[in-house]
């Protein structure tokens, strides 16, 4: 399928109260340890020096502090710290496939990629100069202290997981192509990081639960609906900045061609999904076999936990500014959207990170090659604007007194010179 098949956008689509529908189900949990682990955090960040001014600015105004206080309420300082840091990272990572650097560049996303995964796979080497592997790199270190075994393992594979999904998407976005609505639904539990979620909130309260349990057909049911639950409604809270993005890589769209419908369809089509899938949460869980007491009541924990971060990030979708551009949207029953315009692409952020990067990434592994970027610039790009200038006007002024002198000798040519940069 093809973004060529979707139809016109209105001025606007109307939203119902997602939050309303999950947390039926899911409950709603403030953790009051926010503010003090927000401030430790927020200077770990800065210290990364990953975003300056103005974007730096828009980036900490989406309450990510917020988002974990409400998603990991139970979780003291020293975990809700992590956690936190793990969305600053996450959400950094994935804006750079989603609208910077990588967007639509499976080949350099790829090269970020093994960078992270280095970071994974020798966790005692000396973080690397690309700054989101080294974020990583403290917060697996950070995970491991307290983590089982186990939560370390899925950790690393749904990281893996996730990561490998961005450079997919990244592919779809070169291409324009939009899968099938069942094949977005199984990439997009890959590319919102679900598995990821589910090792986090293990983390965040230590739990120690069997291997065995994880493998239950029912739980693993559980995990698939509840990762739904979470990811549709940023599907359709996001919708509207990522199309004004040129973003088309989103579940309301796969609707929108498969089901050849318009916008609002779509939209009212998701929304009844979603409340079917919540019911369906709460049959799977009502199915969940006992493990014995003691695991029953480890997983009890693991289970208000899950369901307290999916409310949580339900309700931050409506709270954060990131996808509704200040309109007042919480606790409405039904809010008018309007459709926003396209953006102007801004210009490209510099890869010189990565560059540097490839050559830490090579030294560290011993053997490991990495393909060098081929995100360079045209030879004149590297010259002085000035110059560029100079020959641009020489060139032109050389061409208008050799037409003036054959084609037109007796005529004043009268020019203008736009030079566009």
């Amino acid at each position: 399928m093809s973004v060529e098949q979707l139809r016109p956008f209105p001025s606007h689509f109307r939203l119902k109260d997602l939050a309303a529908i999950t947390g039926r189900v899911f409950e709603l949990k403030l953790n009051p340890n926010e503010k003090e682990a927000a401030r430790t955090t927020y200077a770990w960040f800065d210290s990364r020096n990953v975003y300056h001014g103005l974007k730096k600015k828009k980036f900490l105004s989406h309450r990510f502090d917020s988002y974990a206080g409400m998603s990991f309420p139970d979780a003291d300082v020293s975990h809700l710290e992590t956690c936190i840091a793990f969305f600053l990272w996450a959400f950094s990572f994935d804006d750079l496939s989603d609208e910077g650097a990588l967007q639509s560049k499976p080949e350099a996303h790829q090269v970020g990629v093994d960078i992270s995964m280095e970071v994974l796979r020798n966790p005692e080497a000396p973080p690397p100069n690309f700054p989101y592997a080294a974020m990583l790199h403290d917060i697996w270190r950070r995970f491991r202290l307290t983590a089982s075994p186990g939560a370390c393992n899925r950790f690393f594979r749904a990281v893996e997981s996730w990561m490998n999904s961005q450079v997919e998407q990244a592919r779809n976005r070169a291409t324009d192509e939009i899968p099938s609505v069942e094949e977005f639904i199984v990439l997009r539990r890959r590319t919102i990081g679900g598995p990821i979620v589910e090792a986090m909130v293990e983390y965040s309260l230590d739990l120690q639960i069997p291997e065995y349990v994880w493998d239950d057909p029912v739980l693993q049911e559980m995990s698939k609906a509840v990762i739904d639950i979470m990811t549709w409604p940023n599907d359709l809270c996001s919708f509207n900045k990522e199309q004004a993005d040129g973003d088309f890589q989103n579940l309301v769209f796969c609707i929108m061609i498969e089901r050849d419908c318009d916008l609002q369809t779509a939209v009212d089509v998701l929304t009844d999904m979603l409340a079917q899938r919540v019911a369906d949460y709460e049959r799977y869980k009502a199915q969940l076999p006992s493990f014995g007491p003691e695991v029953d009541a480890e997983l009890a924990r693991y289970n208000r936990a899950i369901e307290q971060y999916t409310q949580g990030t339900v309700v931050w979708y409506y709270y954060s500014p990131r996808y509704f551009r200040g309109q007042e949207v919480t606790g409405i029953p039904e809010v008018v959207v309007p459709v926003y315009e396209r953006t102007t692409p801004a210009p490209e952020e510099p890869m010189a990170s990565f560059k540097s990067s490839q050559h830490a990434l090579v030294t560290s592994s011993g053997s490991k090659s990495v393909e060098p970027l081929s995100l360079r610039l045209p030879r004149s790009a590297t010259l002085p604007y000035h110059a560029r200038l100079s020959l641009l006007l020489i060139s032109l002024a050389a061409c208008i007194l050799y037409f003036s002198f054959t084609s037109f000798p007796d005529t004043t040519l009268k020019f203008r010179v736009s030079v566009q940069h």
